[in-house]
C-alpha cells in the first residue's frame, strides 16, 4: 500500500499568506539543557502549510472550523491534473473526464516551492466550483495556498464553496502524485471558534 504525504514541512522557512503569522517556536524547557522533559510552544496562523480554511473565514456568520464534520476531510479522493496557465483561473474545461469521488484534488504545479511565495498561482473559477459541487463534490483542494487568485481579488471561488457548502483544503504538494483515485486523510484540528486548521494531509491508494 503507497501512501502519499501531501503536507509541506512547517519549518521558519514555510511561506505563509503576506501579513499572516510565520511558524516560530519557543523552547521552555530542554533535555539537551538538563531538564526533565522537551517542552515547546507553537505560534503560527492557523492558515499555515497544508490547511483547511473554516466557512466563517470567508462567510459571515459561518461556522468555525469545529463545526465541520471529520467524514468531511475523510474518504474517498480525486486527484485531477490540470494544464493550466500560471496567475488563471481553473474552468470545468480543463476537467479531464468525470467526477468519481466526492473529494476533489487539483493539481496545478503553478506554487512549485513551498518556502518561496509565488504571487502567479493559479485558482478555481466560481462556476468550477458549482459544477463540482452539482456532481456531488462536498470537497475542493489544491496545491496553491488559496482556491482564490492573488492579490486584491474577490474571493468568487470561496464564495462559491460557501454557497455550495464545499469544504476547502489549500497548501498541498502534489508534485510528485500520479493523478487517479485515493483515500483522503486530512482531518482539522478542533479549534473552537476558528477560521481554520493546519492538517497533515495524506493520500492512500485504495
Amino acid at each position: 500500500m503507497t501512501i502519499y504525504d501531501i503536507s509541506p514541512a512547517i519549518t521558519t522557512d514555510l511561506w505563509v499568506w503576506p501579513g499572516d503569522t510565520p511558524p516560530s517556536r519557543e523552547v521552555l524547557l530542554d533535555i539537551e539543557r538538563g531538564d526533565d522533559f522537551t517542552l515547546s510552544t507553537l505560534r503560527a496562523s492557523v492558515h499555515l502549510g497544508a490547511h483547511v480554511d473554516a466557512p466563517s473565514h470567508y462567510g459571515a456568520g459561518a461556522p468555525s472550523v469545529e463545526q465541520w464534520s471529520p467524514e468531511r476531510f475523510l474518504g474517498p479522493c480525486q486527484l485531477i491534473r490540470v494544464g493550466v496557465e500560471r496567475g488563471a483561473r481553473i474552468t470545468t474545461k480543463m476537467l479531464a473526464g468525470t467526477i468519481q469521488a466526492e473529494r476533489v484534488l487539483l493539481a496545478t504545479d503553478t506554487f512549485p516551492d513551498p518556502t518561496n511565495f509565488n504571487e502567479d498561482f493559479a485558482a478555481c473559477a466560481p462556476e468550477l466550483i458549482d459544477a463540482l459541487a452539482q456532481q456531488g463534490a462536498v470537497l475542493v483542494g489544491i496545491d496553491t495556498p488559496s482556491v482564490d487568485l492573488f492579490p486584491g481579488t474577490e474571493p468568487l471561488a470561496h464564495r462559491a464553496c460557501l454557497r455550495n457548502d464545499v469544504a476547502i483544503l489549500e497548501g498541498l504538494v502534489l508534485h510528485d502524485v500520479p493523478a487517479g483515485l485515493y483515500e483522503l486523510i486530512a482531518v482539522p484540528l478542533k479549534l473552537v471558534g476558528f477560521d481554520g486548521s493546519p492538517v497533515r494531509a495524506l493520500l492512500r491508494e485504495p
